[in-house]
């Protein structure tokens, strides 16, 4: 059993999600291997500012909803074989994924996957074309029976449940624009089959690992949100046991004893990828911190110094003015103001102000 240390880890997640900006091409950068959750406010722009030495134009990559349906900049050619891997690979494991709506449906008879490939191809024949999400929507609670629907009690009307509606749209091959309001929703061009089966989740746990590793089988499931019984017999075999259940790539145990000095200070954005791990008391061990940090509705952004998570930040606007207000954890950061020029770049401010709470 090989061990290693909190701060050998922080150096090596840090070197893996390419913060200390080695290198110049968004498309190399080993968060895509997962995806960059977006956010809102260009906060995916946000995060490869904190990765990339210079602006850099993103060629080749799409939104659409992905893990946990949620919309994620991923490489266009990787969205295939993404969708083949996540797919569930069995009706108990698609029911978890769709957490209470999968329960209303197997409570009306409708197994998971039938659930997951009648929707997935209702949404795919839905959008043909650009379409707004509210169009999209309306049409596919239309095309789907009763079940698949509930009353919305805030606008009066049937809508297909929110988290099916989303978590098919990687399986339905469209892409998510929230540019704009109201969000639209377009076919990808050239875009694949609904999938018959699933390829299997190797290749993503395999991505968790290397970016947010070591880890236990139950981080992955919940990054999955699935079960760990699910989880289990898509498990890579060239892993390492760490200790306390955690695993890890044996082909990369040199890289996480040997990671360079973590000697970095970015602003990440709110569920910028450092942010998705599933060990939050590892990266924040403050139990205060953490409330703070990630919170039901409205996650700030963090601060990262030195691979620690040291404060808080939020953004107020005003015309072209973007103010940036930290707020340390305990006492004060180092200067934060050559980042808070590139978070305002990455949000098309022109103009920066920096505060502290």
């Amino acid at each position: 059993m090989a061990t290693t240390t909190r701060a050998q880890v922080l150096a090596y997640r840090v070197a893996r999600h390419g913060l200390h900006r080695d290198t110049t091409d968004p498309t190399a950068l080993a968060v895509f291997d997962l995806g960059v959750q977006d956010a809102g406010s260009r906060s995916p722009h946000v995060a490869l500012a904190a990765r990339l030495p210079t602006d850099a134009p993103l060629r080749g990559f799409t939104t659409t909803w992905a893990h946990r349906g949620a919309p994620h900049l991923l490489r266009t050619r990787d969205i295939p074989d993404l969708a083949t891997a996540l797919w569930p690979r069995t009706d108990a494991d698609a029911t978890a994924r769709l957490s209470g709506c999968g329960t209303a449906l197997r409570r009306a008879g409708i197994p998971g996957l039938d659930a997951y490939t009648a929707a997935a191809h209702a949404m795919r024949d839905t959008v043909d074309t650009e379409k707004p999400r509210g169009q999209v929507s309306t049409e596919i609670t239309a095309r789907l029976p009763a079940p698949y629907a509930y009353d919305c009690t805030v606008c009066a009307a049937t809508h297909i449940y929110g988290s099916l509606f989303q978590i098919i749209g990687l399986f339905a091959g469209i892409s998510v624009h929230a540019d704009t309001r109201p969000t639209r929703l377009r076919p990808l061009p050239d875009r694949h089959p609904v999938p018959q089966r699933s390829t299997g989740a190797t290749p993503v746990i395999e991505a968790y690992l290397r970016l947010h590793g070591p880890a236990t089988t139950a981080e992955v499931a919940a990054f999955l949100d699935t079960t760990q019984t699910q989880v289990k017999p898509v498990w890579p075999d060239d892993l390492i046991d760490l200790g306390d259940g955690r695993w890890f790539p044996e082909t990369d145990l040199d890289a996480l004893r040997t990671a360079p000095d973590p000697d970095v200070l970015r602003l990440l954005p709110p569920l910028d990828p450092w942010l998705q791990t599933r060990d939050r008391a590892l990266i924040v061990p403050d139990d205060t911190h953490r409330k703070r940090l990630w919170r039901m509705i409205g996650n700030p952004g963090a601060v990262l110094d030195r691979g620690e998570i040291v404060g808080i930040w939020r953004t107020k606007t005003s015309g072209k003015t973007l103010t940036i207000t930290v707020e340390p954890f305990t006492g004060t950061t180092r200067d934060l103001t050559a980042e808070a020029e590139r978070v305002a770049t990455a949000r098309g401010f022109r103009d920066v102000r920096l505060t502290t709470a």
